[in-house]
């Protein structure tokens, strides 16, 4: 068996038809690049495919008891062998292979996690790319301000603050130093949090406008109260967090002037 450069890892809550569509997708689109996938059924269901009969190793976790997006994630990794880990959510869609695109982008050593451009079904571009939040943009947003997108994407890759969680991959190596995701967040901010313990590490966010992949998202769950408990616990989370203290802190020594004018 080839030994896998990428691991992928891909959790399942009651989502095995999304599933199923990404796995053909990678089957047709990803040849160029060996990989391994590893599929985390958080809650049980039944597999509308045979896992065994991809050409890529297809390897499953089921869970006891549910568990968070960064706890599924972490003990993937646990059980991967790429150089290389990538998180991928199972409404994502490939028309190409993204693969060969992000694994350049990993040959800078600055670069610690790479994303590839997200676009909605109707091939907009979705709100991936962004700043640190802060209690003030997030108020901003609430009253109907701080509109579009924080940064403006070309062809040129973006080294933004942050990139959602739908598609990032990572180095072995990087992931293993941060000690993966931070499990005290459930559901939300996991991102936002493992992108700003990278910047804090010197590592940069890469977004690689040429490697596009689609956002099938669906939206329901929003309209859940539980999930808005969610996002809420994670946000107080974040902004309480010393990984916040110390983003807000690095700031303000960007802000202090680093030379004095001598006096003439």
């Amino acid at each position: 068996m080839t030994t896998p450069i990428v691991s992928v890892s891909v959790v399942s809550h009651l989502q095995a038809n999304m599933v199923k569509s990404l796995l053909f997708d990678i089957e047709l689109h990803c040849r160029s690049v060996p990989l391994e996938l590893i599929l985390t059924l958080n809650l049980p269901e039944a597999l509308p495919f045979d896992a065994s009969s991809f050409s890529f190793p297809v390897r499953l976790l089921k869970n006891g008891a549910a568990l968070g997006f960064s706890a599924n994630h972490n003990q993937a990794f646990n059980l991967s062998s790429g150089q290389y880990f990538c998180v991928l959510n199972p409404d994502i869609r490939l028309h190409n292979d993204p693969f060969p695109v992000l694994l350049s982008g990993l040959r800078d050593p600055g670069v610690g996690v790479v994303a590839p451009l997200v676009l909605g079904p109707d091939g907009t571009l979705e709100d991936s790319v962004r700043h640190f939040p802060s209690p003030l943009k997030i108020i901003c947003k609430l009253l109907g301000r701080c509109k579009g997108s924080d940064y403006v994407v070309g062809d040129a890759p973006v080294r933004p603050d942050w990139a959602a969680g739908m598609f990032l991959m990572f180095p072995r190596a990087i992931f293993e130093k941060l000690n993966g995701f931070d499990q005290r967040y459930f559901l939300y901010y996991e991102d936002v949090d493992i992108c700003a313990r990278l910047k804090l590490l010197g590592k940069d966010v890469l977004v690689c406008p040429h490697a596009k992949v689609v956002h099938r998202a669906h939206r329901g769950s929003h309209r859940q109260l539980r999930y808005l408990r969610w996002h809420l616990a994670s946000m107080l989370h974040f902004f309480l967090s010393s990984v916040y203290l110390r983003l807000l802190w690095r700031k303000c020594l960007q802000w202090h002037p680093t030379h004095q004018h001598s006096p003439k």
